[in-house]
């Protein structure tokens, strides 16, 4: 790999699981569409040297189980690039399994919602650098961005901002601020909000949610992310959405992603 490519931005495939071996895709957080075997997508992610990997289970919250630790290990064993996990991620105890599977990040979310102390004890266990706050963010009837709970699918009356600045007061190394308004449309991020969440706090800022093209990419990091994650981009080709693991090389991305160096 150039060492080129470990200066520009982190551009991130984001997997999302909906049982063991199956990968499936999101529009706006709905109806997830079966896509392939989450195994097959990592390998060919490996081959295309992908900067890191996102896999959340999606079901796991909204089912009530605990985090599928066998299947966490081999997913983990087959990466070559880093792992972060999220999914029904309750306890100290469960991050520290699934960081002995050989993951290098954890992503909170419905549990950062409820437990913000499980981010000062994981971040003081294993250092703020894995742990990864998940805000999902989505409109309510008058237009005002709340904080969406995935696992009981509805919006919550807390303001982001206000969240994740106490999500970073806890010990979150990085913010995942996903659109759940833009999952799957492929037409671009929320950049004003995005503008707004990378001012207010000093972490890095993980774009998620609206990602098709590689300006959107570039669109992003000029409002502030520090990384930019996508699904469909990377799961999806061309206008009839046919299913095909893809990753842009280091000669595409470089002219989109080096103003920001």
């Amino acid at each position: 790999m150039n060492n080129t490519n470990q200066l520009l931005p982190r551009v991130i495939p984001v997997l999302l699981l909906k049982n063991r071996g199956e990968l499936v895709k999101t529009l706006r957080f709905k109806n997830p569409v079966y896509i392939g075997d989450p195994l097959n997508a990592v390998k060919i992610f490996n081959e295309k040297e992908a900067d890191e990997i996102l896999i959340l289970d999606i079901e796991a919250s909204k089912q009530n189980r605990a985090p599928d630790f066998e299947y966490i290990e081999q997913i983990a064993t087959e990466c070559f690039m880093p792992v972060t996990y999220g999914g029904a991620i309750k306890s100290i105890e469960d991050v520290q399994r699934i960081i002995s599977c050989g993951i290098e990040k954890i992503s909170l979310n419905t549990s950062v919602s409820i437990h913000l102390n499980l981010i000062t004890e994981a971040a003081n266990l294993y250092g703020s650098s894995s742990v990864v706050a998940a805000i999902d963010v989505k409109k309510d009837l008058l237009g005002r961005r709340k904080i969406f709970l995935h696992s009981q699918n509805k919006i919550s009356n807390t303001d982001p901002i206000a969240f994740i600045k106490q999500a970073e007061t806890a010990g979150a190394g990085e913010i995942l601020l996903q659109s759940v308004d833009r999952d799957g449309s492929m037409n671009g991020y929320d950049l004003e909000f995005l503008r707004e969440v990378s001012s207010a706090v000093s972490i890095p800022v993980i774009a998620c949610g609206g990602a098709g093209t590689l300006e959107h990419f570039a669109e992003a990091l000029r409002a502030g992310a520090s990384a930019v994650a996508a699904g469909s981009k990377f799961v999806f080709y061309g206008k009839h959405r046919a299913v095909l693991i893809n990753y842009p090389t280091q000669e595409e991305l470089f002219p989109f992603l080096s103003a920001q160096l």
